[in-house]
């Protein structure tokens, strides 16, 4: 990889940490911030990876699938949302810069690090009321897209 990788990836660092933040704070991932992130990760592909553009259109097909699957099957059983559709459209985009490979990789460690932040904060609280309340899931997704990027980047960039 060149450095004409390092605007796209310099991009992506900053709309993935905006969308932590503005989750975090607001409980909402905008479509002003995730789409540009998506076709971003497409257009990287595009530019850096033309090989590997199919995996990159599999990815966001295959994220928003799969999260759009759970969130309408948790919303016709219990008739309320249990997963937002901005959670959906990040996952999407995760898949776009990713690639369909990365993607039970990815949903493992954002939940895995959600699990261990819910049940940390119980068990500081020292009650079950952090069980009950939302999760802002986009901080975890944005984390775990992160390390699964710079785990990949930084290996392929030259030094």
């Amino acid at each position: 990889m060149s450095f004409a990788a390092l605007p796209f990836i310099v991009i992506y660092c900053i709309v993935t940490g905006l969308l932590a933040w503005y989750d975090y704070r607001t409980g909402l991932l905008p479509d002003r911030l995730v789409c540009p992130l998506l076709w971003c990760g497409m257009l990287f592909f595009v530019v850096i990876k033309p090989q590997q553009l199919p995996s990159s259109v599999l990815g966001a097909i295959a994220g928003y699938c799969s999260l759009a699957g759970l969130h309408w099957l948790y919303k016709g059983i219990r008739h309320k949302e249990g997963l937002g559709y901005g959670d959906v459209k990040f996952f999407a985009a995760l898949g776009a810069w990713h690639g369909w490979q990365q993607l039970p990789v990815l949903i493992t460690i954002a939940t895995g690090s959600a699990l261990l932040f819910v049940c940390l904060e119980a068990i500081i609280a020292r009650s079950s009321q952090a069980l009950k309340n939302p999760l802002r899931f986009g901080p975890f997704l944005s984390a775990a897209g992160v390390l699964i990027g710079f785990q990949t980047w930084w290996t392929t960039l030259p030094l």
